[in-house]
Parts: C-alpha cells; sequence; structure tokens
C-alpha cells in the first residue's frame, strides 16, 4: 500500500503545524512567568494590574504636563530676551536721534 505524497505532505505539514503550536505555547508560558517574576521582584502583584495601569497613566499626564510647561516657559524666555533686545535698540536709537 503506497501512500500519495500529497496525502504525506499534508500529515507532514499537520504535524509540524502542532509542533510549532506547542513549542509557541511553552514559550508564551515562559515568558509570561518570566514577566510576571519581574514585576513580583518590583513589588507589582498579578492583583494589582489596573492600579499599575491607573499609575503608568497619571505618569506620563504628568510628563506631559511638565513637558508643556517647558515649552511655555522656553518661549516666555525667548520673549523676554527679543523684547529687552527691542527695547534697547529703541534706546539707541532715541540717543542718536535726540543728539
Amino acid at each position: 500500500m503506497k501512500i500519495p505524497d500529497d496525502e504525506i505532505k499534508a500529515i507532514v505539514a499537520e504535524t509540524l503545524a502542532e509542533q510549532h503550536k506547542l513549542q509557541q505555547d511553552s514559550i508564551d508560558a515562559i515568558v509570561l512567568k518570566a514577566v510576571a517574576s519581574v514585576l513580583a521582584s518590583f513589588g507589582i502583584e498579578d492583583d494589582d494590574r489596573r492600579e499599575v495601569r491607573a499609575d503608568f497613566q497619571h505618569l506620563r499626564r504628568w510628563r506631559k504636563s511638565v513637558e508643556q510647561a517647558q515649552s511655555y516657559t522656553f518661549k516666555a524666555v525667548i520673549t523676554v530676551i527679543a523684547t529687552g533686545l527691542m527695547g534697547a535698540v529703541w534706546l539707541g536709537v532715541k540717543v542718536v536721534l535726540g543728539k
């Protein structure tokens, strides 16, 4: 009894796919365990996920607000310097024309 080549290829492909799925499941379990242990070493337990997410969202909002404040501060400093230079030029022009 001879098995057709197409059938052999299908069986081999199915076997390889199943092995790949098992390997992927194993890798996923290892990665999940590693991440959980790293988070646990930082004091973050599985039950605290929502709180950790809220903490990170708060930190992101705070970082963005600080960046925005820095941007406004930079703009204000540039405006003050430009205004001072324009005032100095204006006073220089007044002194020159006043003579």
